[in-house]
């Protein structure tokens, strides 16, 4: 679809359709309407006076999968704020909803058609969609609201409706692409995984099928900057994307990767930008400059390029220099600037970059500042043949090999500008001694004026929803001047609880205000940008901690303006590689400040490093990380339990039969067999059993847990909580601990689901309140991209199984509150079911085994809350399945499905 849609014009475009469209029939002058409408007939382009209206109807019959996913997308993505669906209200509440309520005007796509293509009232013509678009989104609207929910406002079109459309002879132009991950303002600099490919570069290999673990691809001929820090170097508006060149700074090696110029940035190809698998972006356009995959600095002592790194299965080295050699400190932003800070050995580097031009030429620069410089430093400048020029003293240039190398003498203070270009551009020499001064770069890591000086406000929807739970919609500002698509993926609040920090994968953190003194009204102001899929946040004593995918960042402001001047990377010792699925998930700390967040392992393919699928501890002072345990697929984030312990969910896939939620002790195997130097028994008995195996159809991808520490949340103050970024859900998940081993269940909370999905929660100390974030990408089915909540506990009864003990006579479960005793005693108002997983290779398992458990008897025990169901049949299993139907003590409803586990029956 068109890149320029905004959310302003596709709003105005559903709000309006409840009003705009004409009565059932063809000809919208013979509506008697034609006045109401903006535009007339001759101010339409010539191709709209002559669509061929039919031709166009009769098409979606062959292209109804595409269609319904472009309008899929469009509606979710940009509609949904405000109009929401049948569960859940958008943020506009007077927004027409297509799923009950009648079209006031006319209810054909024809008539549809005449109001988006003219305009209408207030909302304005939608000249920027093509006939075709107009089409997909009218289509998604009577498939998905109106032919089950709405049918009275559902329009056959048959051949007697498609007579009466008028004739033509053309279906108007053909539609653009629909882009938001390169339409985002990311700020001047991205860091991601690039691969630096030039005009003539091969295709990519790119594996995927069956069966798993699948082959490594063979990148031994590739340029990737895993942790890339990806600069815009041309002056103008709208950040890298926008740009036309750029360079790119690899922070595990210290080198310039490679710059180039051309009409895009990448080809977006990753899961977090155009969805796609097993792949990550690339360069597009013309490569001038490259270096080699090795040191960017020779070794401090020995003057060596080579690389002592972990070296994987498939010959690649992974993860960052020795800190002795040189290390990663930071980068700080000052206004379009980018000012790098590292170390080598002893010596202090700063670095930025520019653009200058011979002719039509580029020349890329790269500005180095070194302080305390004691011995003599070698850099990898590029690759030989590339031409180079330098200014200042105290250093020179010298060749390497296969490289063209710069020596630089030792002094306490060197200040070194280096200009490169295509191999055989003239002119170099010549612009070097033209130069004129070099500024200090010191003077850059001060702080400057903020980049997104704006604050932007932002209206919530409070909730009135009946029941134990209300959700009050805290939307973001889903209409920022800088395209964001809000995928939050991380919430934390400072001191003062008004006030919060989040995050979101796509490179952003935002400062938001207004949770507890103004709860329908939040500020958020735009604070960071760039980062590597941000998935974890954490305040510490009013500093914010950032899990990215290539560092953990702490943010600093100079200046008092709240935005970030430097990004320090407080620890880089985690290893990328080029895999999609590898992400860094969560972020919690200890009493002691300790730092905790976990690794994804790669999918479908064997471990390349020893941090895939890992829960990673690192040291409050950033100077060394460890693992605590191993064996995790796709570890959605991390809890801290009371006890020091912690606790990880997984999710299906190769080696987990289903999802798990794991109680996690140091030193732990979790079952992964694709892990990274797995144990050789890779039977069931090899592993740590998970807390409970949760099944897809309850939830397809558990997020992260935390615990209830309000009291206004009542019986569920001081419970566990299973957050869903699959389904957009809110778990309990009583559980007990029978011979050293955890086991449980997992129960929804009489909640509806949230339109996106759930990553993160945290209590607001202030009001008591659990706030939830989340985001729908791969894995989720939620159609929202990204979402805020705020969830209440209001003073009606929950009526929830809040404990669970299994023991060799059955199943005891505890309510929240008390229950009819009649009911309870029926036994014809449960069912029990339970079932065995095949774990293997494979991905995911069936239901092997299958049982449904005869129940004795029931009980209500003393204190009216607690029902034990004696079940003859009762063992250990992999997954139970217990459906209740009980009435309470004042004769209403309560039902609902406990899913849980049995590793060891207890004794009665």
């Amino acid at each position: 679809m068109k890149a320029h849609w905004g959310l302003a014009s596709l709003v105005s475009v559903m709000v309006c359709l409840t009003s705009c469209t004409k009565q059932s029939g063809t000809g919208a002058e013979e509506s008697g309407l034609a006045g109401n409408f903006i535009l007339s007939m001759d101010d339409l382009p010539d191709y709209e006076r002559d669509i061929d209206h039919k031709t166009l109807l009769e098409g979606l019959i062959n292209r109804q999968d595409e269609a319904l996913r472009v309008g899929d997308y469009i509606y979710n993505n940009n509609c949904f704020n405000c109009h929401g669906d049948a569960d859940q209200e958008g943020s506009i509440p007077t927004a027409f909803k297509f799923w009950s309520e009648a079209f006031k005007v006319g209810k054909d796509p024809y008539s549809i058609y005449q109001t988006l293509t003219r305009g209408y009232g207030s909302m304005p013509p939608q000249t920027h969609l093509t006939p075709l678009e107009k089409y997909d989104i009218i289509y998604y609207i009577r498939e998905r609201f109106l032919r089950d929910d709405n049918p009275d406002q559902y329009t056959e079109i048959d051949d007697a409706y498609l007579a009466t459309l008028p004739e033509g002879t053309n279906t108007g132009p053909l539609p653009g692409a629909f882009h938001p991950w390169a339409d985002m303002d990311y700020g001047n600099f991205l860091i991601n995984t690039y691969e630096l490919a030039g005009l003539d570069a091969p295709v990519r290999p790119r594996s995927g099928g069956v069966p798993a673990p699948l082959p490594d691809e063979d990148f031994s001929y590739a340029n990737f900057a895993y942790k890339g820090i990806a600069v815009r170097l041309d002056e103008g508006a709208g950040g890298v994307a926008a740009g036309k060149a750029w360079l790119a700074f690899d922070h595990d090696l210290m080198r310039v990767a490679g710059a180039w110029t051309g009409e895009g940035f990448i080809d977006w190809e990753g899961i977090l930008f155009n969805g796609k698998h097993n792949i990550s972006p690339r360069t597009i356009g013309d490569l001038h400059v490259e270096s080699k995959t090795l040191p960017g600095w020779a070794h401090p002592q020995s003057g060596s390029f080579e690389d002592p790194r972990f070296t994987a299965r498939d010959g690649r080295k992974f993860g960052p220099l020795p800190r002795e050699w040189t290390q990663y400190k930071g980068l700080y932003q000052y206004g379009d600037k980018v000012v790098l800070s590292y170390t080598v050995g002893s010596a202090s580097v700063l670095e930025t970059f520019g653009l200058r031009y011979l002719g039509d030429a580029p020349v890329f620069v790269r500005e180095v500042e070194l302080t305390s410089v004691k011995t003599p430093l070698t850099m990898m400048v590029a690759k030989t043949g590339t031409s180079v020029a330098i200014v200042g003293n105290g250093a020179e240039l010298k060749e390497q090999p296969g490289m063209v190398g710069l020596e630089i003498q030792p002094g306490e203070n060197r200040r070194i500008t280096i200009l490169m270009g295509k191999p055989g551009l003239n002119g170099l020499e010549e612009l070097a001694k033209s130069w004129g001064n070099q500024e200090p770069l010191r003077q850059f890591t001060k702080g400057a004026a903020g980049r997104y000086p704006q604050k932007l406000t932002t209206k919530a929807i409070l909730g009135e929803q009946e029941g134990p739970f209300q959700v009050d919609i805290l939307n973001p500002p889903f209409d920022s001047p800088w395209k964001n698509q809000f995928r939050l993926s991380g919430i934390d609040f400072f001191a003062d609880p008004n006030k919060g920090v989040i995050c979101s994968t796509d490179g952003d953190v935002w400062l938001v205000e207004g949770f507890t003194k103004t709860p329908s009204t939040l500020t958020w102001q735009r604070i960071a940008s760039g980062l590597f899929q941000p998935l974890g946040v954490k305040v510490i004593k009013g500093q914010i901690f950032v899990t990215c995918r290539d560092q953990l960042v702490r943010l600093h402001d100079f200046n008092g303006d709240l935005e970030t001047d430097f990004y320090e990377s407080f620890n880089s010792d985690h290893q990328v590689t080029d895999h999609f699925h590898e992400f860094a998930m969560g972020l919690q700390t200890d009493k002691e400040g300790n730092f905790y967040y976990a690794k994804s392992a790669r999918h479908a393919r064997e471990a390349l490093v020893p941090q895939h699928g890992t829960l990673l501890k690192v040291s409050s002072d950033g100077k060394t990380t460890e693992t605590i345990a191993t064996g995790f697929r796709a570890a959605n984030g991390v809890c801290l339990n009371p006890d020091g312990t912690f606790i990880v969910t997984d999710q299906e896939g190769h080696w987990n039969p289903m999802n798990r939620i794991n109680w996690v002790h140091r030193g732990g195997f979790y079952g992964n067999m694709f892990g990274y130097n797995t144990p050789p028994d890779s039977t069931n008995s090899g592993m740590e059993q998970p807390l409970v195996w949760v099944e897809r159809d309850i939830d397809r991808s558990p997020a992260e847990l935390l615990w209830v520490d309000s009291k206004k949340w009542g019986p569920l103050n001081g419970k566990l909580l299973n957050l869903s970024y699959g389904y957009g859900k809110i778990f309990v998940v009583p559980h007990e601990k029978v011979d050293g081993q955890y086991q449980g269940g997992v129960f929804e909370l009489p909640i509806k689901r949230f339109a996106t999905g759930i990553m993160r929660g945290r209590f607001n100390p202030g009001d008591g309140q659990l706030y939830a974030c989340g985001l729908s990408a791969w894995g989720s089915s939620q159609p929202q991209l990204g979402g805020l909540y705020r969830i209440r506990v209001t003073d009606t009864p929950m009526y929830i199984p809040v404990d669970i003990k299994a023991d060799k006579s059955g199943i005891v479960l505890t309510f929240s509150e008390k229950l009819d005793a009649a009911s309870v005693q029926q036994v014809a108002n449960y069912t029990v079911k339970t079932w065995d997983l095949l774990r293997s290779r494979k991905y995911g398992s069936g239901h092997h085994n299958e049982k449904e458990l005869s129940v004795a008897r029931a009980e209500l025990q003393a204190d009216g809350k607690t029902v034990k169901l004696f079940l003859p049949e009762i063992k250990p299993t992999w997954v139970m399945e217990i459906d209740f139907n009980l009435l309470n003590e004042k004769g209403s409803e309560v039902k609902g499905l406990v899913q849980n586990t049995i590793h060891t029956l207890g004794e009665v």
